[in-house]
């Protein structure tokens, strides 16, 4: 695994954290830290996410974007598109 991969995930994950505290809702705060923390794990161990895991995360961004503010909701979508070259990349290893 080429480790400029792991560093946009690392990228993905400061933006989420980033996110996590300008994100006024618990519950969208919640669901912002498990990305990140998923990700985390991801950068840090051999397992790397398959697609499918990967789209689900992507899912969950999406739709976190969708009910954040702006700050919040830049932040996260800034990660998604990390997030989503990362996973154009796993398509071609």
């Amino acid at each position: 695994m080429a480790s400029h991969m792991v560093q946009e995930l690392s990228q993905a994950r400061d933006k989420l954290e980033q996110a996590a505290k300008t994100a006024d809702d618990d519950g969208a705060r919640e669901d912002i830290r498990e990305v990140a923390s998923a990700f985390k794990d991801y950068t840090v161990s051999d397992r790397k996410p398959d697609h499918a895991i990967l789209d689900k995360h992507l899912n969950q961004l999406r739709q976190l974007s969708e009910r954040t503010d702006t700050d919040t909701q830049d932040r996260i979508d800034n990660a998604l598109e990390i997030a989503e070259g990362y996973r154009e990349q796993l398509d071609q290893a």
